[in-house]
């Protein structure tokens, strides 16, 4: 039976370095954001990092689901 995604994850982190430090950078991103967006304005600088910010954390999020379906496939 295949493990639920929480698990796998939690396990994932356990065990993968590359998966550890992946979801530590996406926290690290996700808290970035955050402070973003919690001002009333950016400036023009402040729009191109969260612009670059939010593709980066895609990747590294898309980094992760790869990770996900390559243990899935082999377990």
């Amino acid at each position: 039976m295949a493990e639920p995604t929480h698990e796998l994850k939690e396990l994932l982190m356990r065990t993968d370095e590359e998966f550890h430090k992946l979801a530590d950078q996406h926290h690290q991103l996700e808290g970035r954001l955050h402070e973003l967006t919690q001002k009333h304005y950016l400036s023009g600088s402040e729009q191109v990092e969260e612009a670059t910010l939010k593709k980066r954390k895609l990747q590294v999020k898309d980094r992760m689901e790869h990770i996900l379906r390559q243990h899935r496939k082999t377990h």
